[in-house]
């Protein structure tokens, strides 16, 4: 009886305990479940505290680029008026000054000005930069009148005007007489000629000529500007038997084939020969 009691005991005894190891092995398992549950979320928090940290980072980063940008925005429209004021002053500097350098440090600049996006004092030199080329350009325009002003007995201009005066000097600039003196007058031929060459070298124009067509203008200037390289060979030119015989010994008529040399016909054509004998002139050659 007593073993028998004693087997059950045993028995029992066997059956907590595997109860017991059960149990902790269920245990360990939920353990091990909510461990990796909790890493899991842990790892969870930490990418999207990484992922909120990168976002409010990213935007940090574009608005301090929007603020920057519309620091760089906000100075452009001083910028675009000088710009302006530059493209006046080059546009009343024609035929008076050279401009080509201050045009191309204009482009330039305007192209630094395109190209930044974030720094505003990049504009804000650019600006004063493009002031300082107005500037310039007054101040050469205003010294070129100057030397201007005043020629033999008198003013540059009376009737035409500094306007019209600027129309025609740019137009004997362009026929290549740059170095060539200008003036007014309604002296030729006693005001029916509408210019004249001087053999001091230098050209006077009647006052109406400065509303001439511009492919009138310039003609006229290049007939005169060669009758002042004529002058420069007169007493070979009036020696040659091919002037005399080519152009009749007329100065007149061999400046329009000069001018015709030039690129700047008037309405008496030459032929192939007078035009090759004519180009001779223009560099101190008489055939």
């Amino acid at each position: 009886m007593i073993r028998r009691v004693l087997s059950v005991a045993v028995v029992a005894a066997l059956l907590l305990a595997a109860g017991a190891v059960s149990r902790a092995a269920a245990l360990d398992a939920e353990r091990a479940t909510v461990i990796a549950e909790l890493r899991a979320l842990t790892d969870s928090a930490r990418t999207a505290q990484m992922r909120t940290d990168h976002l409010q980072g990213a935007v940090e980063i574009a608005e301090s680029e929007s603020a920057d940008r519309a620091a760089v925005l906000e100075m452009r429209p001083a910028f675009l008026t000088e710009i302006s004021a530059l493209s006046s002053a080059i546009s009343a500097a024609d035929g008076k000054v050279d401009v080509s350098t201050h045009r191309a440090s204009a482009l330039a600049v305007q192209q630094t000005v395109l190209a930044e996006r974030s720094d505003p004092a990049v504009v804000a030199n650019a600006t004063a930069t493009v002031h300082a080329l107005t500037a310039k350009i007054g101040e050469d325009v205003a010294g070129w009148q100057a030397r201007q002003a005043v020629g033999p007995g008198g003013p540059a201009w009376s009737s035409s005007g500094p306007d019209g005066y600027a129309r025609v000097r740019a137009a004997l600039d362009r026929v290549g007489g740059g170095s060539v003196g200008l003036y007014e007058s309604s002296s030729c031929a006693g005001g029916t000629a509408p210019a004249c060459a001087n053999s001091s070298g230098y050209i006077k124009y009647r006052a109406d000529i400065a509303g001439w067509s511009a492919d009138r203008l310039n003609w006229a200037m290049a007939h005169e500007l060669a009758h002042i390289y004529q002058f420069q060979v007169w007493g070979s030119l009036n020696a040659s038997a091919a002037y005399d015989s080519m152009f009749g010994g007329d100065p007149e008529f061999l400046a329009n084939c000069m001018a015709v040399v030039r690129g700047y016909p008037g309405s008496v054509g030459c032929s192939g020969d007078q035009q090759t004998w004519a180009s001779g002139i223009w560099v101190g050659a008489v055939r």
